[in-house]
């Protein structure tokens, strides 16, 4: 695709090998959900190139053997560690938390990649909407399992932490009201477009709200969303050929994997982004999304309404949230 630089210096065809050349990261460990394939492997391939002890959260195991077995072909010196995860399902979820506690790992980074795309109607085991079970609900359970952990690295180590969500410029499509808190589980109204862009919108909300709550905790952690471009992955495979067909028209728009990974890859270890948090990031810049992502009091109602939620599938609270209701 055709370059366009930004205020950084980098662009839309900057490549996550690119924007971390020289970054030694050999202090960090990092957690990546879905890191077996797509931008997911690629930025668990560069960030463990630049020393990172990369945690990869898998669903499918087997593509998680692949996957390490292509980053240790090209880097020999690679740390990989690989652990089984579900985002639909908060047993797996709890079990993916208890496995890497045993490590006894530090945690300076939590990339939540992982995903779903454009599903055909289903509920979660747990009874949820799968795309928002998976792509906001799932994250929003394990960060705030984790969180406990990323803050005591960050206060021994004196190493900032980061945090990333994945989103998508697709969260500008979802429902009007943005997040349908009465009617998530509706089928009478469910579109698969929608759903996913109300699971994007909700990953922003999600680290918007999560890095007010640690700016005002005086934690050093930084949390901020990103949007990795149009990239022809697995994602799409509810919609391939459509996805095909509409490239062939916009081949200008579209990224391959190793540029879809860089805006991750900056945010995550870039040095001139120590301290930015709360922001939303495209092509390796901080850009604007949209009205509804910036509402504030939209951002502490799904807080609300995702605690209450899982409170409410788990029967009890294992989150540690008080809850007021």
């Amino acid at each position: 695709m055709a370059e366009r630089r930004g205020p950084s210096g980098f662009g839309s065809a900057t490549t996550a090998e690119e924007i971390t050349q020289g970054i030694d990261a050999t202090h960090l460990t990092a957690i990546i959900t879905g890191g077996t394939g797509g931008i997911g492997m690629e930025t668990a391939r560069v960030m463990a190139k630049r020393g990172v002890h990369v945690v990869i959260g898998a669903r499918n195991m087997g593509a998680a053997e692949n996957a390490k077995i292509e980053i240790l072909r090209q880097n020999t010196n690679a740390c990989v560690t690989l652990l089984h995860l579900d985002l639909s399902s908060f047993k797996s979820i709890r079990a993916f938390v208890r496995d890497f506690h045993a490590l006894h790992l530090p945690l300076n980074l939590l990339i939540n990649n992982a995903g779903v795309m454009f599903c055909p109607y289903q509920l979660s085991e747990d009874g949820i909407e799968l795309q928002f079970a998976t792509n906001h609900i799932g994250h929003f359970l394990l960060t705030n399992l984790l969180l406990d952990t990323m803050k005591t690295t960050a206060k021994t180590s004196g190493v900032e932490g980061r945090i990333l969500n994945l989103s998508s410029i697709a969260h500008i499509y979802t429902y009007k009201e943005g997040i349908k808190f009465d009617s998530i589980n509706d089928i009478c109204c469910y579109s698969d477009k929608r759903a996913y862009g109300q699971s994007k919108l909700a990953n922003i909300l999600h680290a918007n709200e999560l890095s007010r709550q640690l700016q005002e905790e005086g934690a050093n952690i930084t949390v901020n969303s990103v949007h990795p471009g149009l990239i022809l992955t697995n994602l799409f495979q509810h919609t391939a050929l459509l996805m095909r067909f509409l490239k062939f028209f916009s081949f200008y728009l579209w990224k391959n994997i190793p540029q879809g990974a860089a805006t991750t890859c900056y945010v995550a270890l870039h040095p001139t982004l120590k301290g930015v948090t709360g922001k939303y990031f495209a092509d390796c810049n901080e850009v604007t999304p949209s009205k509804l992502a910036r509402d504030e009091t939209l951002a502490q109602k799904l807080w609300d309404f995702s605690v209450k939620l899982i409170n409410s599938v788990s029967k009890k609270n294992y989150l540690g949230f008080e809850d007021t209701s």
